[in-house]
């Protein structure tokens, strides 16, 4: 079993009822793999092909097929599970970051205290005499009150308090918006995109783009010309490549095209694969050029960057002091407990903080480069399209030839010759009372 995932998710968006060319131009695939992955999934759900007249050929689906599927196959159970498991499994990952952060900052924090403390008690009983000495007790009970104390500080760096702080702020001033529509991730996930960001923006963008270029060639029913794909492309070549509109050859392969010379010596290029449809559609909006979209540092609001990149300042100033403390191994090994644990780990948290300022800084300058690249290929796509839009009698003279090639066909249920959902021996007699109508049709017109 070789399903499609696109190829499924298109037939659901046509309603269940498709031809190769609906589905090549909705998910932005081939047509050949179209045609294997409508096969295969007709095959595995019990789909029905139904054919036109003119031999043109669509896939009827049940609105269950999906059902089906998972009752047939138990991958697809297993998978479906798994996606959701991983759900859960990557948002822990995401937040793991967050509470790194605050355990690394309470665990310095907490260690610094203990060996200040330790210093300070250590003088004052080199001091003190012995009667006071004696009295020293007092100040010793001291250093668990403040202990006890001492986390509360650092409640102002959960996630929720940052975030209700902020709502209580935004809502006078804003008292018709939710708190969800300041930002959809909490503290915890911003400092992941603080780190990492979120992802590529332009994850999407071959199908985005073939998307574009299919609905450009069907919304001039399957005729075009070279000048209104160029604006959907990266790159359309120099001297004789462009002159020779060699760019266009990805898109003929991948919509089996047919280019088609005019007297003039003009290339227009045809799509019969594309003019064909199971329900006449009226043509979509399609954008005048392919643009890319600019890498963001981080989808987090303002507020929240600036409280993670606080809290990673303050690590990392904290690991720097730690550092100068621990140098007395003597005493760590004295104070025992929390210090040694956090002496053992401090070159893993040091680390840490160290990567926490460094990684952010590097990908800044990271995407500062890579969004001129971007900039400059949306620059080149629309002058494409601005190219497009001010031809001359040339191109006019393209486009009109293109338009004799130019045709619509639709898979009806008036002009099937033949469906997998009847009986082959009932299909030949309603074709046969049609072939009767027409031509009682025909008779009664010469009569008249």
């Amino acid at each position: 079993m070789a399903l499609d995932s696109a190829v499924m998710q298109a037939v659901e968006k046509l309603e269940y009822r498709a031809t190769v060319g609906d589905i090549a131009s909705q998910a932005g695939i081939n047509i050949s793999t179209a045609e294997r992955g409508l096969l295969a999934l007709a095959s595995e759900t019990g789909g029905h092909l139904q054919v036109s007249d003119a031999g043109e050929v669509a896939y009827q689906f049940p609105k269950n097929f999906r059902t089906i599927l998972r009752n047939k196959y138990w991958r697809l159970r297993v998978q479906e599970l798994w996606d959701k498991i991983w759900g859960v499994l990557f948002y822990l990952i995401r937040i793991s970051f967050g509470v790194l952060l605050i355990v690394s900052i309470v665990l310095i924090a907490l260690t610094i205290l203990v060996i200040v403390l330790a210093i300070t008690f250590s003088n004052r009983e080199g001091e003190n005499n012995n009667s006071r000495r004696g009295g020293s007790g007092g100040g010793l009970l001291f250093l668990p009150f403040r202990l006890f104390y001492f986390p509360d500080l650092f409640w102002v760096f959960s996630p929720g308090y940052g975030r209700q702080r902020h709502y209580r702020q935004a809502r006078p001033s804003q008292p018709g918006r939710s708190p969800k529509s300041d930002s959809e991730m909490n503290f915890l996930e911003s400092v992941f995109s603080f780190l990492f960001g979120d992802g590529d923006p332009n994850a999407d963008l071959e199908e985005r783009r073939w998307q574009a270029i299919a609905t450009v060639i069907r919304n001039n029913q399957g005729a075009v010309v070279a000048e209104q794909i160029a604006p959907y492309l990266d790159d359309v070549g120099e001297g004789y490549d462009r002159e020779y509109e060699s760019y266009m050859l990805p898109v003929l392969t991948r919509y089996n095209g047919r280019p088609q010379v005019s007297p003039e010596g003009h290339i227009v290029y045809h799509f019969p694969d594309l003019q064909v449809s199971a329900e006449k559609r009226s043509s979509k909006a399609v954008p005048a050029y392919l643009k890319e979209l600019p890498w963001k540092f981080s989808a987090a609001t303002q507020g929240q960057l600036t409280m993670a990149a606080g809290l990673g300042g303050l690590n990392f100033v904290l690991a720097i002091v730690l550092a100068v403390l621990l140098q007395d191994q003597a005493l760590v090994a004295e104070l025992g407990g929390l210090v040694v644990l956090v002496n053992g780990l401090f070159p893993f948290l040091f680390a840490y903080g160290t990567a926490f300022l460094g990684i952010p800084l590097i990908r800044y300058l990271w995407l500062k480069g890579r969004n001129s690249k971007v900039e400059a290929r949306n620059e080149r796509r629309q002058q494409q399209a601005i190219a497009l839009n001010q031809g001359g009698g040339e191109l006019q003279q393209k486009m009109d030839y293109a338009r004799q090639f130019a045709a619509q066909s639709i898979v009806s249920r008036d002009n099937l010759a033949y469906t997998t959902e009847q009986d082959l021996l009932d299909q030949e007699a309603d074709n046969s009372a049609k072939l009767d109508a027409e031509w009682q049709k025909r008779l009664d017109q010469s009569d008249s």
